[in-house]
Protein backbone atom coordinates (compact mmCIF):
# COMPACT_ATOMS: atom_id res chain seq x y z
CA UNK A 1 0.00 0.00 0.00
CA UNK A 2 0.74 3.77 -0.62
CA UNK A 3 1.10 6.29 1.74
CA UNK A 4 -1.63 7.54 4.00
CA UNK A 5 -5.10 8.85 1.59
CA UNK A 6 -5.54 12.48 2.37
CA UNK A 7 -8.37 14.19 4.02
CA UNK A 8 -10.65 16.69 1.82
CA UNK A 9 -11.58 19.07 4.36
CA UNK A 10 -8.44 19.13 7.15
CA UNK A 11 -7.23 16.51 10.05
CA UNK A 12 -10.01 15.18 11.91
CA UNK A 13 -11.04 17.27 14.74
CA UNK A 14 -11.43 14.64 17.52
CA UNK A 15 -9.75 11.37 18.38
CA UNK A 16 -11.72 8.07 19.65
CA UNK A 17 -12.77 4.84 18.96
CA UNK A 18 -15.16 2.64 16.73
CA UNK A 19 -16.86 -0.83 17.44
CA UNK A 20 -15.67 -0.99 20.72
CA UNK A 21 -18.70 -4.46 20.73
CA UNK A 22 -20.50 -4.79 17.48
CA UNK A 23 -23.90 -2.73 18.61
CA UNK A 24 -21.75 0.62 17.82
CA UNK A 25 -21.74 -0.63 14.31
CA UNK A 26 -25.26 -0.57 12.70
CA UNK A 27 -25.70 -0.83 9.24
CA UNK A 28 -29.22 -1.45 7.74
CA UNK A 29 -29.93 -2.08 4.19
CA UNK A 30 -32.56 -0.26 1.94
CA UNK A 31 -33.24 -2.27 -1.60
CA UNK A 32 -34.93 0.64 -2.61
CA UNK A 33 -38.16 -1.71 -3.09
CA UNK A 34 -40.07 -4.42 -1.89
CA UNK A 35 -40.81 -8.15 -2.75
CA UNK A 36 -43.54 -8.40 -5.08
CA UNK A 37 -44.95 -11.15 -2.45
CA UNK A 38 -44.87 -13.89 -5.28
CA UNK A 39 -42.34 -16.14 -7.45
CA UNK A 40 -39.37 -18.66 -6.97
CA UNK A 41 -37.27 -16.64 -4.68
CA UNK A 42 -37.91 -16.58 -1.42
CA UNK A 43 -36.47 -13.52 0.24
CA UNK A 44 -35.45 -13.65 4.40
CA UNK A 45 -34.74 -10.27 6.13
CA UNK A 46 -32.20 -11.03 8.73
CA UNK A 47 -30.25 -8.92 11.55
CA UNK A 48 -27.08 -10.50 12.30
CA UNK A 49 -24.31 -9.61 14.87
CA UNK A 50 -21.05 -10.68 14.71
CA UNK A 51 -21.25 -13.45 11.28
CA UNK A 52 -19.96 -12.83 7.97
CA UNK A 53 -22.37 -12.63 5.38
CA UNK A 54 -21.05 -15.05 3.27
CA UNK A 55 -21.62 -17.51 6.32
CA UNK A 56 -24.99 -16.77 6.77
CA UNK A 57 -26.06 -16.97 3.10
CA UNK A 58 -24.20 -20.56 3.34
CA UNK A 59 -26.50 -21.17 6.89
CA UNK A 60 -29.87 -20.07 5.17
CA UNK A 61 -28.70 -22.61 1.89
CA UNK A 62 -27.91 -25.47 4.35
CA UNK A 63 -31.64 -25.07 6.61
CA UNK A 64 -33.46 -24.52 3.16
CA UNK A 65 -32.04 -27.80 1.46
CA UNK A 66 -30.48 -26.07 -1.72
CA UNK A 67 -26.88 -25.28 -3.35
CA UNK A 68 -24.90 -21.93 -1.60
CA UNK A 69 -25.04 -20.70 -4.93
CA UNK A 70 -28.73 -20.75 -5.03
CA UNK A 71 -28.80 -18.20 -2.39
CA UNK A 72 -27.75 -14.81 -2.92
CA UNK A 73 -27.45 -11.24 -1.72
CA UNK A 74 -27.51 -7.26 -2.79
CA UNK A 75 -24.47 -6.35 -0.58
CA UNK A 76 -21.39 -7.80 1.80
CA UNK A 77 -21.89 -6.17 5.03
CA UNK A 78 -19.32 -5.60 7.88
CA UNK A 79 -18.76 -8.69 9.81
CA UNK A 80 -18.05 -6.66 13.33
CA UNK A 81 -21.26 -5.08 13.22
CA UNK A 82 -24.69 -5.52 13.69
CA UNK A 83 -26.42 -5.35 10.53
CA UNK A 84 -29.95 -5.92 8.74
CA UNK A 85 -30.08 -7.22 5.59
CA UNK A 86 -32.26 -9.09 2.38
CA UNK A 87 -31.08 -12.43 1.42
CA UNK A 88 -32.84 -14.42 -1.81
CA UNK A 89 -33.24 -18.29 -1.76
CA UNK A 90 -33.96 -19.89 -5.13
CA UNK A 91 -36.87 -22.28 -4.24
CA UNK A 92 -38.80 -23.57 -7.79
CA UNK A 93 -41.58 -25.32 -7.39
CA UNK A 94 -41.02 -25.67 -3.25
CA UNK A 95 -42.54 -24.47 -0.17
CA UNK A 96 -40.66 -22.09 2.20
CA UNK A 97 -39.36 -24.22 4.75
CA UNK A 98 -39.78 -23.17 8.43
CA UNK A 99 -38.22 -20.45 8.81
CA UNK A 100 -39.14 -19.75 12.77
CA UNK A 101 -36.70 -22.84 13.46
CA UNK A 102 -33.97 -21.23 11.48
CA UNK A 103 -30.74 -21.68 14.02
CA UNK A 104 -27.45 -20.08 13.42
CA UNK A 105 -25.37 -18.42 16.10
CA UNK A 106 -25.86 -14.03 16.14
CA UNK A 107 -28.45 -14.62 13.18
CA UNK A 108 -32.29 -13.56 13.69
CA UNK A 109 -34.58 -13.88 10.61
CA UNK A 110 -37.04 -10.51 10.86
CA UNK A 111 -39.16 -11.18 7.99
CA UNK A 112 -39.52 -13.74 4.85
CA UNK A 113 -41.32 -12.84 1.58
CA UNK A 114 -41.60 -14.34 -1.68
CA UNK A 115 -40.34 -12.12 -4.90
CA UNK A 116 -40.16 -12.94 -8.97
CA UNK A 117 -36.46 -12.19 -8.95
CA UNK A 118 -33.28 -13.20 -7.13
CA UNK A 119 -31.07 -11.01 -5.48
CA UNK A 120 -27.98 -9.31 -7.78
CA UNK A 121 -25.02 -7.84 -6.47
CA UNK A 122 -25.09 -3.77 -6.06
CA UNK A 123 -29.31 -3.89 -6.86
CA UNK A 124 -29.84 -1.91 -3.71
CA UNK A 125 -30.46 1.90 -3.17
CA UNK A 126 -27.59 2.09 -0.27
CA UNK A 127 -27.34 1.41 3.74
CA UNK A 128 -28.68 3.39 6.56
CA UNK A 129 -25.21 3.99 9.55
CA UNK A 130 -25.48 4.51 13.00
CA UNK A 131 -22.43 4.20 14.50
CA UNK A 132 -21.74 5.38 17.97
CA UNK A 133 -17.67 6.55 19.00
CA UNK A 134 -16.07 6.08 22.31
CA UNK A 135 -13.06 6.88 24.19
CA UNK A 136 -13.16 10.67 22.73
CA UNK A 137 -10.12 13.00 22.78
CA UNK A 138 -11.14 16.63 21.83
CA UNK A 139 -14.15 18.23 21.26
CA UNK A 140 -17.05 16.60 20.56
CA UNK A 141 -18.78 19.71 19.07
CA UNK A 142 -16.01 20.05 16.52
CA UNK A 143 -17.27 16.69 15.62
CA UNK A 144 -20.92 17.77 14.46
CA UNK A 145 -19.66 20.55 13.13
CA UNK A 146 -17.53 18.85 10.89
CA UNK A 147 -20.26 16.51 10.25
CA UNK A 148 -22.55 19.15 8.65
CA UNK A 149 -19.44 19.97 5.98
CA UNK A 150 -19.57 16.69 4.94
CA UNK A 151 -23.25 16.32 4.90
CA UNK A 152 -22.97 19.33 2.15
CA UNK A 153 -20.10 18.78 0.37
CA UNK A 154 -19.46 15.19 0.56
CA UNK A 155 -16.31 13.31 1.13
CA UNK A 156 -13.69 11.63 -1.14
CA UNK A 157 -15.44 8.09 -2.26
CA UNK A 158 -12.45 5.92 -1.24
CA UNK A 159 -12.69 2.23 -1.41
CA UNK A 160 -12.37 1.10 2.26
CA UNK A 161 -9.13 -0.71 3.91
CA UNK A 162 -11.31 -3.82 4.27
CA UNK A 163 -11.51 -4.26 0.37
CA UNK A 164 -7.76 -4.62 0.36
CA UNK A 165 -8.12 -7.94 3.01
CA UNK A 166 -5.82 -7.75 6.14
CA UNK A 167 -2.57 -6.41 6.25
CA UNK A 168 -3.15 -5.26 2.30
CA UNK A 169 -3.07 -8.84 1.61
CA UNK A 170 -5.32 -8.89 -1.72
CA UNK A 171 -3.12 -6.26 -3.08
CA UNK A 172 -0.01 -7.89 -2.81
CA UNK A 173 -1.74 -11.07 -4.06
CA UNK A 174 -2.97 -9.65 -7.15
CA UNK A 175 0.40 -8.30 -8.05
CA UNK A 176 1.93 -11.97 -7.47
CA UNK A 177 -0.65 -13.24 -9.75
CA UNK A 178 -0.11 -10.46 -12.08
CA UNK A 179 3.67 -11.03 -11.72
CA UNK A 180 3.11 -14.79 -12.51
CA UNK A 181 4.16 -15.92 -9.14
CA UNK A 182 0.91 -16.55 -7.76
CA UNK A 183 -1.56 -19.16 -9.59
CA UNK A 184 -5.43 -19.28 -7.92
CA UNK A 185 -8.11 -20.96 -9.29
CA UNK A 186 -10.45 -20.05 -7.03
CA UNK A 187 -13.14 -17.81 -8.80
CA UNK A 188 -13.61 -16.11 -5.73
CA UNK A 189 -10.44 -15.23 -4.21
CA UNK A 190 -9.18 -14.27 -7.80
CA UNK A 191 -12.05 -11.85 -8.18
CA UNK A 192 -10.77 -10.56 -4.22
CA UNK A 193 -7.35 -9.59 -5.91
CA UNK A 194 -8.69 -8.30 -8.91
CA UNK A 195 -11.17 -5.90 -6.77
CA UNK A 196 -8.39 -5.16 -4.65
CA UNK A 197 -6.09 -3.76 -7.51
CA UNK A 198 -8.84 -1.56 -9.24
CA UNK A 199 -9.67 -0.36 -5.87
CA UNK A 200 -6.30 0.62 -5.48
CA UNK A 201 -5.61 2.01 -8.57
CA UNK A 202 -8.80 4.15 -8.15
CA UNK A 203 -7.94 5.18 -4.59
CA UNK A 204 -4.96 6.47 -5.82
CA UNK A 205 -6.23 8.65 -8.58
CA UNK A 206 -8.80 10.11 -6.35
CA UNK A 207 -6.19 11.04 -3.70
CA UNK A 208 -4.23 12.95 -6.32
CA UNK A 209 -7.33 14.97 -7.32
CA UNK A 210 -7.88 15.51 -3.39
CA UNK A 211 -4.35 16.83 -2.93
CA UNK A 212 -5.55 19.54 -5.93
CA UNK A 213 -8.80 20.16 -4.72
CA UNK A 214 -10.14 19.08 -8.17
CA UNK A 215 -11.98 16.02 -6.48
CA UNK A 216 -15.04 18.09 -6.71
CA UNK A 217 -14.70 20.20 -9.47
CA UNK A 218 -15.08 19.35 -13.35
CA UNK A 219 -11.66 19.70 -15.09
CA UNK A 220 -11.10 19.78 -18.63
CA UNK A 221 -11.97 16.42 -20.77
CA UNK A 222 -14.09 15.36 -17.47
CA UNK A 223 -16.57 12.52 -17.07
CA UNK A 224 -19.31 13.02 -14.77
CA UNK A 225 -21.80 10.43 -13.55
CA UNK A 226 -25.33 11.40 -13.01
CA UNK A 227 -26.09 10.96 -9.27
CA UNK A 228 -28.04 8.13 -7.96
CA UNK A 229 -27.17 6.08 -11.02
CA UNK A 230 -24.35 4.53 -13.58
CA UNK A 231 -25.13 6.79 -16.17
CA UNK A 232 -21.99 9.22 -17.42
CA UNK A 233 -21.61 11.89 -20.04
CA UNK A 234 -18.10 13.69 -21.45
CA UNK A 235 -17.86 17.03 -20.82
CA UNK A 236 -15.41 18.52 -22.60
CA UNK A 237 -15.15 21.83 -21.65
CA UNK A 238 -17.19 22.53 -17.98
CA UNK A 239 -19.17 25.56 -18.42
CA UNK A 240 -21.43 27.62 -15.62
CA UNK A 241 -24.26 25.45 -16.06
CA UNK A 242 -22.14 22.36 -14.93
CA UNK A 243 -20.72 24.20 -12.54
CA UNK A 244 -24.16 24.95 -10.67
CA UNK A 245 -25.20 20.91 -11.43
CA UNK A 246 -22.41 19.93 -9.27
CA UNK A 247 -22.99 22.38 -6.72
CA UNK A 248 -25.97 21.23 -5.80
CA UNK A 249 -24.92 17.43 -6.06
CA UNK A 250 -26.88 16.83 -9.39
CA UNK A 251 -23.44 15.35 -11.13
CA UNK A 252 -20.68 14.22 -9.83
CA UNK A 253 -16.78 13.61 -11.19
CA UNK A 254 -15.57 10.41 -11.65
CA UNK A 255 -12.40 8.34 -11.53
CA UNK A 256 -11.45 4.68 -13.86
CA UNK A 257 -12.15 1.29 -12.28
CA UNK A 258 -9.70 0.15 -14.71
CA UNK A 259 -10.30 -2.52 -17.38
CA UNK A 260 -10.21 -3.17 -21.02
CA UNK A 261 -11.67 -0.21 -23.00
CA UNK A 262 -11.19 3.43 -24.39
CA UNK A 263 -12.20 6.02 -21.32
CA UNK A 264 -14.23 8.70 -22.74
CA UNK A 265 -11.82 11.06 -20.98
CA UNK A 266 -9.96 13.73 -22.82
CA UNK A 267 -7.87 16.50 -22.04
CA UNK A 268 -6.13 17.07 -18.23
CA UNK A 269 -8.64 13.94 -17.20
CA UNK A 270 -7.19 11.29 -19.57
CA UNK A 271 -3.40 12.66 -18.74
CA UNK A 272 -4.04 12.11 -15.37
CA UNK A 273 -5.29 8.66 -16.39
CA UNK A 274 -2.82 7.76 -18.55
CA UNK A 275 0.11 9.00 -15.96
CA UNK A 276 -1.48 6.47 -13.16
CA UNK A 277 -2.00 3.75 -16.05
CA UNK A 278 2.15 4.53 -16.62
CA UNK A 279 2.82 4.63 -12.58
CA UNK A 280 0.99 1.18 -12.05
CA UNK A 281 1.93 -0.58 -15.43
CA UNK A 282 1.80 -4.16 -13.86
CA UNK A 283 -1.20 -3.69 -12.63
CA UNK A 284 -3.23 -2.08 -15.44
CA UNK A 285 -2.08 -4.11 -17.56
CA UNK A 286 -2.72 -7.35 -15.28
CA UNK A 287 -6.57 -5.85 -15.14
CA UNK A 288 -7.02 -5.90 -18.46
CA UNK A 289 -5.21 -9.46 -19.37
CA UNK A 290 -7.88 -10.79 -16.52
CA UNK A 291 -10.62 -9.51 -18.99
CA UNK A 292 -12.34 -6.75 -17.10
CA UNK A 293 -14.29 -4.37 -18.77
CA UNK A 294 -13.27 -0.63 -17.58
CA UNK A 295 -15.99 1.16 -15.74
CA UNK A 296 -16.54 4.07 -13.51
CA UNK A 297 -17.07 5.53 -10.27
CA UNK A 298 -17.79 8.62 -8.62
CA UNK A 299 -14.85 10.83 -7.02
CA UNK A 300 -17.47 12.53 -4.82
CA UNK A 301 -19.60 10.76 -1.93
CA UNK A 302 -22.47 12.17 -0.99
CA UNK A 303 -23.41 11.93 2.73
CA UNK A 304 -27.36 12.45 3.43
CA UNK A 305 -29.67 12.35 6.32
CA UNK A 306 -26.48 13.15 8.87
CA UNK A 307 -26.54 14.01 11.91
CA UNK A 308 -25.42 13.20 15.80
CA UNK A 309 -25.30 14.21 19.23
CA UNK A 310 -23.03 13.84 22.22
CA UNK A 311 -24.03 10.72 24.60
CA UNK A 312 -22.92 10.54 28.49
CA UNK A 313 -19.39 8.82 29.32
CA UNK A 314 -17.58 10.30 26.96
CA UNK A 315 -19.34 9.14 23.32
CA UNK A 316 -20.80 10.86 20.67
CA UNK A 317 -23.62 8.60 18.39
CA UNK A 318 -23.78 9.95 14.52
CA UNK A 319 -25.94 8.70 11.94
CA UNK A 320 -26.15 8.94 7.83
CA UNK A 321 -26.97 7.09 4.54
CA UNK A 322 -25.16 6.62 2.11
CA UNK A 323 -25.59 5.11 -1.92
CA UNK A 324 -24.91 1.34 -2.40
CA UNK A 325 -21.01 1.07 -2.93
CA UNK A 326 -19.81 3.77 -0.61
CA UNK A 327 -17.82 2.81 2.56
CA UNK A 328 -18.82 4.25 6.10
CA UNK A 329 -15.07 4.81 6.70
CA UNK A 330 -14.74 7.41 3.89
CA UNK A 331 -16.97 8.91 6.23
CA UNK A 332 -15.90 8.14 9.25
CA UNK A 333 -11.93 8.97 8.24
CA UNK A 334 -13.19 13.07 7.89
CA UNK A 335 -14.78 12.90 11.25
CA UNK A 336 -12.44 10.88 13.50
CA UNK A 337 -8.40 10.08 13.87
CA UNK A 338 -9.79 6.22 15.40
CA UNK A 339 -8.69 3.18 16.34
CA UNK A 340 -11.03 0.73 14.91
CA UNK A 341 -11.54 -2.09 17.74
CA UNK A 342 -12.71 -4.57 15.25
CA UNK A 343 -9.70 -4.23 12.94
Amino acid sequence: MSEPLPHAHGLPPLAGRMRSVPEDFEVIEDLGFEPDGAGEHAFVYVRKRGANTDWVARQLAAHAGVRADAVSYAGLKDRHAVTEQWFSVHLPGRADPDWSTFAAEGVTVLRTARHGRKLRRGVLAGNRFRLVLRDLDGDPAGVLERLATVAAAGVPNYFGEQRFGREGGNLARAEALFAGRLRERDRHKRGLYLSAARSFLFNELLAERVRDGSWDCALPGEVLMLDGTHSVFACAEPDATIAERLARGDVHPTGPLWGRGGSLATGRVAAAEAQLAQTHATLCAGLEAAGLEQERRALRLPVREAGGEVLAGDALRVAFRLPAGAYATAVLRELLRSEDAAA
